[in-house]
């Protein structure tokens, strides 16, 4: 089965909402430039939520070929839950994509993968494309545990899904000692995990859910690694961080394949 890679760039709590409009505006310039063909690969921005409705007119206005997304999203529908954001909130703004489960949210909120697996059927519910993260920290990598350690985050994060929505969702593995360290996962790394998760997505569900998941690489990608990385047969596509602030660098990125 084709799948479309998938280059998400994740802003984080960067740039306000002018910022935004600027970053988008030359991101569109670059890739026309270019000769970006969205065929060979999908860009996603997903900038901080005060940026979601900038990003929506910049990308409307000149029928941008990119889609946008958020980078969290609440496990409630609506109510007394201040800070919050749901999932018809986001579908209002024209999201397509949100991403549940980073490891900073992981670590720094402490959201667990019953959490993520919850977050991503609300996500899917709505009409919206979950980017489901997982992952590993340095010491699980030394202790050479690593993918026993990913495939039992999958395990859990999956079980609230359906194989149809299994098949319709994003699974980003971001191993967290990569990520905004500048070190990054050797392509061969990065395809000894990426293809034990679709080998379990298979053992869970099916090979045809297993052929359909797109999953994506995250940690340190940079327009330099990203065509080696994207050579890796169960690898779809990149979670890009720091480089994707940097318009010629993540079209270049996003452009892997000319």
């Amino acid at each position: 089965m084709a799948r479309t890679p998938l280059m998400a760039g994740n802003w984080k709590m960067n740039l306000d909402h002018l910022e935004a409009n600027q970053l988008i505006q030359k991101l569109s310039f670059t890739l026309a430039d270019a000769g970006y063909d969205p065929s060979q690969s999908e860009a996603v921005v997903i900038p901080p939520f005060t940026d979601i409705r900038t990003v929506q007119t910049a990308i409307d206005a000149d029928s941008v070929p990119l889609k946008y997304g958020a980078q969290n999203v609440s496990t409630h529908d609506n109510g007394a839950f201040t800070g919050d954001i749901s999932t018809a909130m986001l579908v209002k703004l024209g999201c397509s994509y949100v991403v549940v489960g980073h490891s900073e949210r992981r670590e720094y909120h402490g959201e667990t993968n019953e959490i993520v697996g919850e977050k991503a059927k609300k996500v899917l519910d709505a009409g919206m494309v979950p980017i489901m993260c997982c992952g590993e920290a340095l010491d699980i990598r030394k202790e050479g545990t690593h993918v026993d350690f990913v495939l039992g985050q999958i395990s859990q994060m999956l079980a609230p899904l359906s194989a149809q929505q299994v098949a319709q969702s994003v699974i980003a593995y971001e191993p967290i000692w990569a990520i905004g360290t500048g070190e990054v996962a050797t392509p061969a790394d990065a395809q000894e995990v990426c293809g034990a998760i679709r080998r379990h997505v298979a053992e869970l569900f099916d090979q045809t859910t297993a052929d359909a998941v797109r999953i994506q690489y995250g940690g340190s990608v940079k327009a330099s690694n990203v065509r080696d990385i994207m050579a890796q047969p169960d690898v779809d596509g990149a979670l890009v961080g720091g480089a994707s602030l940097k318009p010629e660098e993540f079209a270049k990125i996003i452009m892997f394949y000319a």
